[in-house]
């Protein structure tokens, strides 16, 4: 089916929820509104029908609001499989594994935060390296060494090694997706060049969209759940928002595996729609072998994120000259964008596990889930909503029909439209600095072509794209958070 007619048989069948014809083995499921849903890419709608022929597909191929090109599956997207007759895909997962964000609460306020931004900012640009290639932190000593037995630790134990190393708390470990440890993980499965890779990337953010921002809070849309996680629109209150993932570590293992994939597929006589989308069932040893590994990748950028975070404790503590209890430094909350994780949600009225494949896109467990703690039982689980470093981000929450509808899932950010190529030719880096300076955020960068990358117009409207999501009832906005100072790589 050609892309015009896929989007002609688009019937909306809740506000913002549309539904194709079938495509395949099932149809598309689109969470958008209308103008976001016209400005989606041809591309878009042709990568989710190769999507939804893929064997053992359930119920649907979904795309989300924030949904655009990407490799193999369009970034913005989710399917689930079935254990048996499903498969496992890289290329629905993607290369940087366990892309992330974590949002970070602090007890300052905007008023005494202001006047030592660029020497905030500074600081913290000194002590998490960004940009291509970049390496641990000159003074975290004991990252610079890391021989294969500690990175074994690191993939199969998660945040639980970084707890035995100091980098972690107990206190932080339950504020992560999975506590920030998959038991799936098999450091076996990995290869010597993603060893190489990975071992001295521990505690940095790396390039492209990934970044440090501080912010503060901008407007609440659900004040009891804000203040069930400590943060109040009123007070002007600071938090610190960072997104990256496994780095080169994953970007390996994606690589190793869509190799040995392709070989599978040839020898196998598999036909592929896209190369891209390179298979093996997920029962089989080949398929097995890619989860373990790729279960190392999501451990090893939930220790890269913590080790992040512990960097920036120790900036703010150096910088207020207060302590880190004082300074109320927390982990609000950590979640995943790029994985493929087992877990249990009821098709056709029965209950049953399936591997849910998310592509740029973040789990959205309602509350009462049984894999949330605490006050998140209650509230249900944070979703965290990157934007780009002009426009601000969201804090929103997860629901009970996200579990219903779209295996719990919903956006991940803004969403690009326009390409980095297209971003560095549209995109005047003197007048980028120049509406950053106006709009009163500092930024420091590595290079200021991954800056124009990055501006605000490469972008879709962050308000957008979570309103719609929230007025589709996938997971709802709590509060919008405002740029005051960015790191980029």
């Amino acid at each position: 089916m050609e892309a015009q007619e896929i989007r002609n048989s688009l019937k909306e069948v809740d506000k913002n929820t549309w539904e194709s014809k079938k495509v395949g083995n099932v149809p598309i499921k689109a969470y958008a509104n209308q103008n976001l849903l016209r400005r989606m890419e041809d591309e878009v709608f042709k990568q989710a029908a190769n999507a939804a022929s893929l064997p053992g597909i359930l119920k649907y191929s979904y795309l989300f609001s924030d949904a655009h090109i990407g490799y193999g599956v369009p970034v913005g997207w989710a399917g689930a499989f079935d254990l048996k007759e499903g498969i496992i895909s890289p290329g629905a997962i993607g290369f940087d594994i366990n892309c992330g964000m974590r949002l970070i609460k602090t007890n300052l306020t905007l008023k005494e935060v202001k006047p030592k931004i660029k020497e905030l900012v500074d600081m913290l640009f000194k002590m998490v390296p960004a940009g291509v290639g970049s390496n641990s932190p000159q003074m975290l000593t004991d990252l610079k060494t890391l021989t294969k037995s500690d990175l074994k630790e690191i993939a199969e134990e998660g945040v639980d090694w970084a707890i035995r190393k100091g980098y972690a708390t107990k206190k932080d470990k339950e504020r992560i997706e999975e506590r920030g440890r998959v038991e799936s993980a098999d450091f076996s499965k990995v290869s010597e060049d993603a060893f190489k890779r990975g071992k001295q990337q521990l505690g940095t953010l790396g390039s492209g969209n990934h970044y440090l921002e501080i912010q503060v809070i901008n407007k609440d849309f659900n004040k009891e759940i804000a203040n069930s996680l400590d943060l109040d629109v009123m007070k002007e209150q600071v938090v610190i928002m960072f997104h990256t993932g496994s780095r080169g570590f994953g970007h390996q293992i994606a690589s190793d595996y869509i190799k040995k994939f392709l070989e599978y597929s040839s020898k196998n006589g598999i036909n592929l729609k896209d190369r891209q989308l390179a298979y093996a069932p997920f029962n089989s040893e080949e398929g097995q072998d890619y989860f373990k590994a790729m279960s190392c990748g999501i451990n090893f950028a939930f220790v890269n994120r913590q080790i992040i975070n512990y960097q920036i404790r120790e900036a703010f503590k150096s910088i207020f000259k207060r302590s880190e209890k004082d300074l109320g430094l927390d982990v609000v909350y950590d979640v995943s964008h790029n994985t493929a994780k087992i877990e249990e949600y009821t098709v056709e009225n029965k209950k049953m596990n399936v591997v849910i494949h998310r592509k740029g896109a973040t789990r959205s467990f309602g509350p009462g889930n049984k894999e949330l703690k605490g006050v998140l039982k209650r509230t249900g689980q944070p979703v965290i909503v990157g934007g780009s470093m002009e426009t601000g981000s969201y804090l929103c929450i997860g629901t009970k029909k996200a579990e219903e509808e779209s295996f719990g899932t919903t956006l991940h950010g803004s969403g690009r439209t326009m390409s980095r190529v297209a971003a560095r030719s549209a995109i005047n880096p003197g007048k980028l600095l120049e509406s950053m300076k106006a709009k009163e955020i500092y930024v420091k960068a590595n290079s200021i072509t991954g800056l124009t990358e990055e501006g605000g117009s490469a972008y879709k409207d962050i308000n957008e794209v979570v309103d719609s999501m929230d007025k589709a009832g996938i997971s709802l906005k709590v509060l919008s958070l405002r740029p005051i100072g960015n790191i980029k790589g």
